[in-house]
């Protein structure tokens, strides 16, 4: 269960700065991070996915070396100090593999500009060849519209040797596993070269991609990843909360669960991309969201700050990410009671790991009242959700203990105050 960071936000390192990457000074500022490690174990998480390190351009996806720490955020040592903390705390730590595109800085795409088609390093771009000469501005397909970043050629040997290299050489520094980037927009064909060759040498190391649309199920298939990220169940737990529709939450759930048979989704509420989870649906039902995130089947992931309750809006707009990619305190601050909300539900996943790969039945539903109970054949866990402004009271699906939350259980039901909610087990 990963803890999310986006360092250079965390950090307080400038985002957009004017000096070019090689003349940038280097900075210690990922040691800003280890105070929060034992944050992350006082949660009961054991995992610290960390957002992009490597040096880049601007915002960290726009990478120009994948083997050099950004050194707004230090060097390969800080990194290496970072993991032993971790470590030595039993938690696991994932870096973002950013392998669809690199930044325009990168020396390799200097390279094209300056000899053209004849540059050693024209096979590792995804370029329109013909009628393309030296001189020409590149013709290279780009990221989503994004000019800065420039696609790599998936289909070709070279993009494959470095992205099993830039893997490799991170993993032998140890590093637990890769999240990748925008890894639906990449064919599942390329992973299926490069994974395998990686897991020769580490079979115990953990892939998730970011797929945010397709066929994850058949994505996991050929591609060989071990997880995808769980964008519909994402956008049904806040939508079906912000809009009192318990109908999408409890459809998302159903789809949810038909990918089980095939793989095990990286769950989430709020991640670095999107609006904090407190903004979207409203800080009161902010509970009711973790209560989901972390009683279905899933690899949960907590955007770091959601668990205090912090509130950003991202906009569409150069710099609309920043807000919910914040400059973290230099210390965690005190506990709030969200935060105590987290460490409950999360030490019922730890009693009950299970919950990984169990199914969810949608057991009684309205508009505003949902109530879900994964359960394997020996053991169930409840959780009941009331987005109204009133009480209601809803079947406890054979639920004895209140486990978080609040509710009233008797006579085999359950009575939630206005815009309550409970985690229960039988």
């Amino acid at each position: 269960m990963w803890w999310h960071v986006y360092p250079l936000g965390a950090v307080g390192a400038e985002v957009r700065p004017s000096t070019p990457v090689d003349d940038r000074p280097v900075e210690h500022r990922l040691q800003r991070l280890v105070p929060w490690l034992d944050h992350v174990v006082d949660l009961g998480l054991n995992g610290l996915l960390l957002g992009p390190v490597f040096a880049s351009s601007t915002h960290g996806y726009d990478t120009v070396d994948h083997f050099r720490i950004d050194p707004r955020l230090g060097d390969e040592s800080d990194l290496a100090a970072l993991v032993s903390a971790a470590h030595e705390r039993g938690i696991r730590v994932v870096l973002d593999g950013v392998f669809n595109h690199v930044g325009r800085e990168h020396p390799a795409f200097r390279a094209l500009e300056e000899q053209g088609p004849g540059a050693p390093t024209a096979e590792l771009f995804a370029v329109e060849r013909s009628g393309w000469q030296a001189g020409d501005p590149v013709p290279v397909r780009d990221f989503e519209g994004h000019d800065i970043l420039v696609a790599l050629d998936h289909d070709g040997r070279a993009a494959e040797d470095l992205v099993v290299e830039v893997m490799t050489y991170w993993l032998d520094r140890g590093i637990d596993g890769w999240r990748l980037d925008a890894a639906y927009a990449v064919p599942p064909s390329f992973w299926a070269r490069v994974l395998p060759r990686v897991r020769e040498r580490f079979p115990d190391a953990w892939w998730s991609g970011e797929v945010i649309h397709g066929d994850a199920a058949a994505i996991v298939q050929a591609s060989t990843m071990d997880s995808t990220t769980q964008y519909e169940l994402w956008q049904a737990v806040w939508h079906g909360i912000a809009d009192r529709n318990c109908f999408e939450l409890a459809h998302a759930v159903e789809r949810h669960d038909a990918l089980l048979p095939a793989f095990v989704p990286t769950t989430f509420v709020g991640n670095h991309d999107v609006t904090r989870i407190a903004s979207a649906v409203g800080e009161r039902f902010a509970g009711h969201a973790a209560a989901v995130l972390f009683t279905v089947a899933g690899t949960p992931v907590v955007y770091a700050g959601d668990e205090y309750g912090w509130t950003a809006v991202k906009e569409e707009r150069e710099g609309g990410d920043d807000a919910v990619r914040p400059e973290l305190p230099a210390a965690p601050p005190a506990p709030t009671g969200l935060t105590h909300v987290h460490e409950a539900l999360i030490a019922l996943r730890r009693r009950n790991p299970w919950l990984h790969r169990a199914h969810t039945d949608v057991v009684h539903l309205t508009n505003t009242a949902v109530v879900l109970r994964t359960a394997t054949a020996d053991a169930a866990v409840v959780t009941a959700l009331n987005l109204a402004d009133d009480p209601v009271e809803v079947p406890a699906a054979d639920a004895t203990r209140v486990e978080a939350g609040g509710g009233d259980l008797r006579d085999g039901t359950l009575r939630l105050p206005a815009a309550g909610w409970a985690v229960l087990t039988a």
